[in-house]
């Protein structure tokens, strides 16, 4: 079995015990998402799972068997280049230190899918990991 991982496919790693941002940093070299507090109340990992938002600290590598993953590297915008939200983020100064950054941003991202479906959301929460 495999996980899509921005697009390609990755078989799932033997030891049932790696966590999805282990497989990520370690195993693939995809160091956008961080490692942070690593018991997930921070957010710095945040990545999507079939479009909804998970911290991968939390997230075994196995969970994600079949499913597609997206990390800030993954993201593109329509033309290829950035994100828009990546846009917003610079041309807003939102980026603080830049460590959570890619976190914040797939939160962001999921959380306007959630706005558009009619979720409810609490910005403040949503937003903090």
């Amino acid at each position: 079995m495999t996980i899509m991982i921005n697009g390609s496919d990755y078989p799932v790693p033997d030891d049932a015990r790696v966590s999805l941002l282990d497989m990520l940093r370690e195993r693939l070299g995809l160091t956008g998402t961080k490692l942070g507090c690593n018991q997930g109340a921070c957010g710095a990992c945040t990545v999507l799972l079939d479009d909804e938002r998970v911290l991968s600290c939390l997230t075994l590598a196995a969970q994600a068997k079949g499913r597609d993953v997206r990390t800030i590297e993954g993201l593109q915008g329509p033309d290829g280049g950035l994100h828009p939200l990546q846009e917003a983020f610079i041309e807003h100064d939102g980026l603080q230190c830049g460590y959570c950054t890619p976190g914040q941003i797939c939160s962001a991202i999921a959380m306007a899918r959630e706005l558009r479906r009619g979720d409810p959301s609490h910005v403040t929460a949503d937003l903090a990991g």
